[in-house]
């Protein structure tokens, strides 16, 4: 019943610009992960296997997409008390900015969020993926009597530095908050002196009551982290919950890479097969997947696809995805389409010269990312560089290292990278 209380909301995030070229056409929250999913799925299926079933979710940049797919995928009958809501920035006679940072965004939106009359509000990251029961948060919040709760992860000196780092006492009590320290600056932050991950880091999760939320949002400063909870660790009982599972901040480009790739792994450290906690996304009613004599290893492998005779390891193949014979893929995320193309779409692309949707015969393709409705001609290399350095064409961008092609691009036959 505490969780009829509670509401879940979500920051939908700003531009997104370390995941370009994959935020061009979409936020962040929108991008494709694990074949199947979109970011913004994790911390709704979070809150509704957590029993909260009010989530409410503040967007801005390039939101198109991610409101059809939240219109699409979570829809409420009318017997069902909870909902899902997309509260966008907008001109209002008292702002007429978009929002500035994670605070800014909550305090324009705040007359909407206490219509709710929830007593407790669960503030979200839209970009991290990680499996959480909220309910257990929450427990902790009300039990220890915190005024604001924070999720914290234990970390090591080698991460800490990109990291907002706190330290707790014996209570559980957040006692010292910096944002982002010099590795010359973690010295006396620790918080379990001795052992591998001795600091604390900021999930920028929150548990705050609705009462105190409006009172700390009178603070001047636009985000959370940097501004809000610095500012009211003196005055106020702020806990430090820890979670000590897989998390990751999906915040670059290599580490949206890597957390892909983690997916296809047998030891994956992100569990999408468990039954009591499942991760939602849009039912597409495709069909089976076909495999003609492929070799596949370490491959996570979604709906609708048509793959021949080609050898794919340690990837990540999406939705609808058709990869031709001969085709070599190694150690990339190849997004798949959104739609099949037709026989008249088949033959517009022989008069127009142009490859198919998918990855043509003979490609050979290596620690690239490879966006939805792509098309990679005959015999198209994509080398793997080490120390690549970024760069952007029409039709490709480097990043991290990597070959990123972007929605929608095309990359002729014979053409390498």
């Amino acid at each position: 019943m505490m969780m009829k209380h509670v509401l879940g909301l979500i920051l939908g995030g700003g531009q997104g610009s370390r995941l370009y070229p994959l935020t061009k056409l979409r936020s962040k929250p929108a991008v494709p992960i694990a074949g199947k999913y979109r970011l913004i799925d994790i911390p709704i299926s979070n809150c509704l296997n957590s029993g909260i079933d009010k989530i409410a979710i503040l967007t801005q940049f390039n939101s198109a997409s991610l409101h059809r797919h939240i219109q699409r995928t979570y829809a409420r009958d009318m017997f069902t008390e909870g909902w899902v809501q997309i509260l966008a920035a907008e001109q209002t006679p008292q702002s007429d900015s978009w929002y500035q940072g994670t605070a800014d965004a909550v305090r324009q939106q705040m007359m909407e969020i206490q219509t709710t009359r929830t007593r407790y509000v669960v503030v979200l990251a839209g970009d991290h993926l990680y499996n959480m029961n909220y309910r257990d948060f929450v427990h902790y919040h009300i039990s220890s009597g915190a005024d604001i709760t924070m999720a914290v992860q234990p970390v090591g000196a080698d991460t800490a530095p990109a990291l907002g780092i706190l330290k707790r006492d014996d209570s559980g009590r957040i006692i010292q908050f910096t944002e982002k320290p010099a590795p010359s600056a973690l010295t006396g932050l620790e918080s379990m002196p001795g052992g591998e991950n001795p600091y604390l880091a900021s999930m920028g999760i929150y548990v705050f009551s609705m009462d105190l939320l409006i009172e700390v949002l009178k603070n001047e400063g636009d985000d959370f982290g940097k501004n809000i909870i610095p500012a009211v660790i003196a005055d106020y009982r702020v806990m430090g919950y820890i979670y000590d599972d897989y998390w990751a901040d999906i915040g670059t480009m290599r580490r949206f890479y890597e957390a892909n790739l983690e997916m296809a792994s047998p030891e994956r450290p992100f569990d999408f097969y468990n039954p009591d906690r499942p991760i939602y996304s849009r039912a597409r009613f495709l069909p089976a997947t076909e495999v003609h004599g492929a070799q596949l290893k370490h491959v996570l492998l979604a709906d609708g696809c048509r793959i021949l005779d080609a050898e794919i390891t340690q990837s990540v193949i999406g939705l609808r995805c058709l990869i031709d014979s001969q085709a070599i893929i190694r150690s990339s995320v190849i997004m798949g389409a959104d739609y099949y193309e037709t026989e008249r779409d088949i033959v517009e692309n022989h008069q127009l010269n142009r490859p198919g949707i998918g990855i043509g015969q003979g490609a050979n393709i290596e620690a690239a990312i490879i966006d939805k409705n792509a098309r990679i001609g005959r015999n198209v290399r994509i080398r793997h560089l080490p120390g690549r350095p970024d760069s952007e064409t029409d039709n490709w961008a480097a990043r991290d290292g990597l070959v990123i092609v972007p929605k929608g691009a095309i990359i002729p036959d014979n053409t390498e990278i």
